[in-house]
């Protein structure tokens, strides 16, 4: 393994909700297509597997942590070509707010512009989600 494959970039953004609240939305895969645009056009229960259509991506098979208490996100994604890569995601509560962050992980055959453009994708995912829960606070968490 290359040293550039060891890279991560942790991208994040501030939400003005609180952890419990960004946790309930952002864990409901349904909820995925409205923010989460680098992974998902749309997102659906089939055969028992969560499968999602991105124009970025294909068809990927994604597989959710379980839920929890503790504001873990993290989900595999199996691309087309059978390779599954896993992203971390936590929901840190920050005073009445909270933090989203996303760790990014370089694949040993990614160039630098590639990764840039995963890193500008994830953080335009993360100010959507960002928005959409800041827009209307009185948003159901789960909706």
């Amino acid at each position: 393994m290359n040293s550039a494959s060891k890279e991560s970039r942790h991208l994040s953004v501030r939400v003005d909700r609180s952890a419990d609240a960004v946790y309930a939305y952002a864990s409901q895969p349904e909820n995925m297509p409205a923010w989460a645009h680098g992974l998902s056009d749309n997102i659906a229960r089939t055969g028992g597997r969560w499968v999602a259509e991105s124009s970025l991506l294909g068809r990927v098979v994604v597989a959710f942590t379980p839920p929890n208490g503790l504001g873990v996100l993290d989900h595999d994604v199996t691309l087309p070509s059978g390779r599954t890569l896993h992203n971390p995601v936590r929901v840190i509560a920050d005073g009445t707010g909270s933090e989203v962050v996303f760790t990014l992980r370089r694949q040993p055959e990614m160039s630098d512009a590639d990764f840039a453009r995963d890193a500008a994708t994830v953080a335009a995912d993360l100010d959507r989600l960002k928005a959409l829960l800041e827009s209307d606070p009185g948003r159901p968490a789960g909706s």
